[in-house]
């Protein structure tokens, strides 16, 4: 079903009734979109960053959780949203030690201290 705006202002569609927007939401909707447009408009494959890249997945992260509030159908349509970013992620960010040798800890040659353990009471005097 598609949805539908009703004269009052109110969108309804997928079984569930918005009303009109709070304060400012429909402004904050109105400037996240234009600035997305500018976004798309701005960019290439070769001029996105890593940090970019990281802003805008986190912008659709959010953006996603905001919706998905609006009733239990839409949290269902946007449940791929957060494993979708993660990906994304992975797939254009460098890995953080792919360039970089991991070097092991050095030893000392004794031991490792061990922890007292889970219930530890401590120690009792009895005079």
């Amino acid at each position: 079903m598609v949805p539908d705006i009703r004269p009052d202002g109110a969108i309804v569609g997928w079984d569930m009734e918005l009303s009109k927007a709070g304060p400012q939401v429909e402004q904050h909707a109105e400037a996240v979109a234009d600035a997305v447009c500018e976004l798309v408009d701005a960019v290439t494959p070769s001029t996105w960053s890593v940090g970019a890249v990281e802003d805008a997945a986190d912008a659709i992260d959010m953006l996603a959780e905001a919706l998905a509030a609006i009733d239990p159908e839409a949290a269902r349509a946007l449940a791929a949203v957060p494993a979708a970013t993660a990906a994304l992620r992975r797939r254009l960010t460098p890995a953080v030690g792919e360039d970089v040798a991991e070097v092991p800890a050095p030893r000392s040659g004794r031991p490792r201290r061990r922890g007292l353990g889970p219930g530890w009471k401590g120690v009792r005097a009895t005079s």
